[in-house]
């Protein structure tokens, strides 16, 4: 696919970053319920900060925050009819839908060097006007890493501060845009462990995570859109991607996850699935919010790194 971790709270056990996954036994509302008072106090810092008990808005509140992956892509972000890559456009579908969402960008995309790659499928502009366009319009930009690489290949040919000095300087590219540094950074591919992602927590940055050692509502929730683009799509959910993303949120719900951190990419038949998804999502009760206020709602001592 194409790219995501998490920060832990200095009072939660370090989470097993690596490829083995550890089940975690209860849903949230479960171990709020189930486990000794002095665990319950544990969970419920992740929906309200030590000093600040959650107010109703918060918590009533059924949250998405929806984030884009590998982009910014002009011609899907604006749209185009290009043969073979035709696209509606994905940011007047939020405008629409009075969505707020988060690009994490390649960084890469946003140099000047990259403006002929950008523009072989023309929308009229650069990836980096895109990002730009993002931003005018209310959308949160964050780090997917300056180059993309795997981070093991990476580590193994250059070593890890090569790796953390790409994160940095994919920051440094995207805080001349928005005006600030990125607070979350999403690995390629979700592939991480645990030493490098406590070297880039103390870096200032949040980790985002498929883990399932850390709460399930710090969890991405994948699409897994990427199944459904290109040649090959024999590994695209069935019967639909639609269908897949419903039911994979039908599930979270039953375990009394009421809260999703939404990992969608910029795809033309992603934009496609979410003119449909995100009315039946309002339709359910969801609140669309960036990843920013999803995090100050639910776990307000995790926003914007340590």
């Amino acid at each position: 696919m194409n790219s995501s971790r998490e920060i832990v709270d200095r009072r939660l056990p370090i989470p097993d970053w690596g490829r083995r996954r550890r089940p975690l036994l209860f849903s949230n509302r479960q171990f709020l319920l189930c486990v000794s008072a002095s665990l319950c106090l544990i969970f419920t810092s992740l929906r309200g900060a030590a000093n600040t008990p959650p107010t109703p808005s918060d918590t009533a509140k059924k949250l998405i925050a929806l984030t884009f992956d590998d982009g910014p892509r002009p011609w899907v972000l604006k749209g185009n009819s290009q043969p073979g890559f035709a696209s509606p456009s994905l940011l007047d579908l939020l405008d629409r839908e009075g969505v707020k969402a988060t690009f994490f960008v390649m960084a890469w995309r946003l140099a000047p060097a990259a403006d002929k790659e950008c523009l072989k499928i023309d929308a009229g502009i650069t990836c980096r006007q895109a990002a730009e366009e993002e931003h005018r319009r209310g959308h949160e930009i964050e780090n997917h890493t300056y180059g993309h690489g795997d981070f093991r290949r990476m580590n193994k040919r250059y070593g890890e501060e090569w790796i953390l000095n790409d994160i940095d300087r994919a920051s440094r590219t995207i805080e001349p845009i928005t005006g600030v540094k990125p607070r979350y950074l999403r690995p390629p591919d979700w592939d991480i462990w645990p030493e490098l992602a406590q070297h880039i927590e103390a870096r200032g940055y949040h980790v985002m995570t498929k883990s399932t050692s850390v709460p399930p509502v710090l969890r991405d929730v994948d699409s897994e859109d990427y199944f459904c683009y290109g040649k090959n799509q024999s590994r695209c959910p069935q019967p639909s991607l639609y269908d897949y993303v419903l039911r994979t949120i039908t599930q979270r719900e039953r375990q009394g996850l009421d809260d999703q951190i939404l990992v969608f990419h910029e795809l033309p038949t992603s934009v496609k699935v979410l003119s449909k998804l995100i009315p039946e999502l309002k339709r359910r009760g969801y609140t669309f919010v960036t990843l920013q206020k999803y995090m100050e709602a639910v776990a307000p001592g995790r926003s914007g790194g340590l």
